[in-house]
């Protein structure tokens, strides 16, 4: 690719025609990116049309094909399910319906699908497809149509997004719906926690996953169940007598609860079904265990999407259109899907056949090679959950020379607790002792350190803040006493999880290390602030909590006002100098604009904004949302640019404003936090233990070289390990923010979705990828859940 720049204002789509539909069963997030298609579209000057009823509209033609126009979209972003309607369609498998629905696209034109579903509907439309100038041909033939809408009409281009809560289609770490179908499991996992503790209950659990055990395991890893069944992994013969084992020593433990979950599509070795009925009748006969059976089924499917939900949608429906306007006769069909912080496309038959050979392997009882099919995200998790679930007897574990601490540095974010108890236990499986601070550096020089067994931090992954407590304090005032207290209890490594404070915190500790021999050991920073401002790291623990935060509540203020009349919300977000929360609230909360620090705005910029919603507020919108970033101005303040909305939409629409405030911090960690806090400081924690090997010489640990101090952070599509001296470069530290932030690449979309003429690069865009095939060992970490 050429360093040139590459923006979109070169593609055009006048005289195209884009109609989207959404096929098969229905996922939270669909309307996102049905919006994000329309709105895209429309921008790019083509038409756009609904196709109501996925494949069986397209048969029907009619009323179920209808253009689309800018306002018919508006509202249903945060509306979970598919507003255009989905159905099955036996008709579209048999060559008869696909010709009907073929000449209805011909008479309006429609040479451009956009199809949001599961594989069976995107195999459904490569064939279409495929056969798209036999079928005009016979229609020419059959004098439905004449020569010349054959001849405009000759080439069908299809770009797939795919819907299905399930994720179980290979070339993307997440489909759309899955994280919102996790947040309902993790809510009712959240709430069965307390009523099975006030009983001293074992409850089984029955998430949805026919095929795909993702659902499962990753709610597993969420919660800490002490048990799960899936596809992909039937457990070993026997399991019956190990499982009611370790449900009975952890009662013998003083635990309260029992979780187990189980995918519907679950099996034993010879591929025989384990249902949630027979689990439980397995437990109160071995046991006697109080139990309990709870089918979540399609609870999963409802509700509002997720923050993740809505920006995945959207970005993949703008990078669909993109597809669509740079495709060419011999492009293949292909599919936009997610690589840890990317969008790519691929060819959408790679992706197809291997999700096939996925069930081919479990068909085969191959289910090793059936998880590494699954990809890098799903045998990640697996590892991950392996490695923390299963606690072995004190004999059995290692015991090493080493002893790691643990602290919590600035703000509290939530996920802090699952990355705690991650790097606790998989310290101690990897036979360290395992040391928790707490307050930070504060509590550090004080000597509040306390060793931390497996059991303590059983039950932490749910819970929101941070349970070894957290200070802002950095360590330069009390270096000494740090240095002294790391003597006396032998610490040989560190592992800091936090904010900014944290990094330059570590930082300070370096630069200490030529007059302290103590702080001499290794040291790793894990990201974990709500802010999402730290150098090196794409994404930091928090911030999607703090994401679904903003989004419900702006959710919430604009039904506020449903049934008056128009009316335009200020609302103010957390973030110091970061404009993260305000920009990716706002494109997952549908707002007009967002101010930010990075983004300088003057008067003429206010002006223009309130000039424009001025001009959308005349049509039947009548909502409008403008998030602030608390630090983006000095003088443009909260109640400045409230005032000034209220004085110049007079006549028009009404203000309300709102600040958010700590809301924001607090709360459960959503399901993303608490698997990126689990998996990144079991990271972390492996890392430590190579280094502290590195390192031994002659009985003790020493390490003062620039790569023994690093940050662990999400780049792009993996998670690396950067020395903290080398992040300075990329720091202000003025405004505690990198120097470079991914995400403002990400403004443009929310202009473009809010009306807006701007400039979009799409420099990372148009490059068709290859399905990758997983190698026999791949120890790269897939971010995303």
């Amino acid at each position: 690719m050429s360093n040139s720049r590459k923006f979109f204002e070169s593609l055009t789509g006048a005289g195209k025609s884009i109609a989207v539909l959404t096929s098969g069963g229905d996922a939270q997030g669909m309307n996102a990116a049905v919006r994000a298609v329309v709105r895209m579209g429309i921008y790019v000057g083509a038409k756009v049309y609904f196709i109501h009823e996925g494949y069986q509209g397209m048969v029907d033609g009619g009323d179920n094909i209808q253009e689309a126009n800018w306002e018919s979209v508006s509202s249903m972003l945060q509306v979970g399910g598919t507003v255009i309607g989905s159905a099955r369609c036996a008709e579209f498998r048999a060559r008869e319906g696909r010709l009907r629905a073929a000449c209805h696209l011909v008479q309006r034109g429609i040479t451009n699908l956009c199809v949001i579903g599961g594989d069976g509907s995107l195999t459904g439309a490569n064939l279409f497809r495929e056969e798209w100038s036999g079928l005009l041909q016979e229609l020419v033939q059959s004098g439905r149509i004449d020569e010349r809408s054959a001849e405009c009409n000759s080439v069908l281009h299809i770009v797939g997004m795919v819907g299905s809560i399930d994720n179980d289609f290979c070339g993307t770490d997440m489909t759309i719906g899955t994280d919102s179908a996790l947040h309902r499991i993790i809510e009712v996992v959240d709430a069965i926690m307390t009523t099975a503790q006030s009983h001293q209950r074992t409850f089984v659990l029955e998430v949805m996953g026919r095929h795909c055990g993702y659902l499962a395991l990753v709610s597993a890893l969420a919660c800490g169940a002490d048990w799960v069944f899936i596809p992909e992994m039937p457990p070993t013969d026997g399991w019956e007598e190990q499982m009611c084992q370790k449900l009975s020593e952890n009662r013998a433990d003083k635990k309260r609860l029992n979780i187990i979950i189980v995918a519907e599509g679950a099996i034993n070795s010879s591929n025989k079904p384990i249902s949630a009925g027979y689990i439980k009748d397995l437990v109160v006969r071995c046991l006697g265990l109080d139990t309990r059976v709870t089918i979540l089924g399609h609870v999963q499917r409802g509700g509002t999407p997720s923050a993740f939900d809505r920006i995945l949608a959207s970005r993949m429906g703008v990078e669909a259109v993109l597809a669509l306007l740079e495709a060419c006769p011999g492009t293949p069909a292909c599919v936009v899907s997610l690589c840890g912080n990317q969008a790519v496309r691929l060819p959408l038959m790679e992706c197809v056949q291997m999700t096939q050979e996925v069930q081919k392997a479990m068909d085969e009882k191959r289910f090793d090679d059936a998880v590494r099919l699954r990809g890098r995200s799903f045998e990640n998790n697996l590892n991950t959950y392996k490695l923390l679930s299963h606690r072995k007897a004190d004999a059995e574990l290692p015991h090493g020379p080493f002893t790691v601490a643990v602290l919590n540095v600035g703000a509290p974010a939530a996920g802090m607790n699952a990355a705690v108890r991650s790097a606790v236990r998989v310290g101690i499986t990897e036979g360290h002792r395992m040391m928790a601070v707490h307050d930070g550096f504060e509590g550090f020089a004080k000597g509040q350190i306390k060793e931390m067994g497996w059991g303590d931090v059983g039950g932490w992954t749910g819970q929101g803040g941070s349970l070894l407590g957290t200070k802002r304090t950095l360590p330069a005032k009390h270096i000494d006493k740090i240095a002294e207290q790391m003597r006396i209890h032998g610490i040989n490594a560190l592992l800091v999880i936090g904010g900014f404070e944290a990094y330059l915190g570590l930082q300070e500790l370096l630069a200490a290390r030529g007059s302290h021999d103590p702080l001499c050991v290794p040291m790793v920073m894990v990201p974990s602030t709500v802010s999402n401002n730290i150098p090196g790291s794409d994404l930091s623990i928090g911030a999607d909590t703090a994401l679904n935060a903003i989004t419900g509540t702006c959710d919430r203020i604009k039904q506020s006002a449903s049934g008056t009349k128009r009316r335009v919300f200020i609302i103010e977000t957390m973030g110091g100098y970061c404009g993260y929360l305000a920009s990716v609230g706002g494109l997952a909360a549908g707002a007009d604009a967002a101010y930010i620090y990075e983004e300088p705005f003057d008067i003429r910029d206010l002006q223009s904004n309130v000039e424009h919603l001025r001009e959308k507020m005349k049509t039947t919108i009548q909502r409008g949302l403008i998030l602030r970033n608390e630090n983006s101005s000095e003088n443009y303040t909260t109640d400045f640019i409230y005032q000034l909305y209220s004085e110049e939409g007079k006549g028009v629409f009404d203000c309300r404003k709102n600040v958010l405030g700590h809301m924001q911090q607090g709360g459960a960690p959503s399901p993303f936090d608490r698997n990126f806090g689990t998996k990144i400081a079991a990271k972390a924690v492996q890392w430590l233990s190579k280094r502290l090997k590195d390192f031994y010489r002659e009985g003790r640990v020493f390490a003062n070289t620039d790569d023994s101090a690093c940050l662990l952070g999400m780049r792009r599509r993996a998670l690396v390990f950067q020395p903290v001296t080398q992040l300075k470069e990329e720091t202000d530290f003025v405004h505690r923010i990198p120097k470079e932030q991914w995400w403002l690449k990400l403004r443009p979309l929310m202009k473009i979705l809010a009306k807006y003429k701007t400039s979009y690069d799409i420099t990372d865009s148009g490059q068709l990828e290859h399905v990758t095939r997983p190698r026999a060992r791949d120890t790269e970490i897939a971010i995303t859940i």
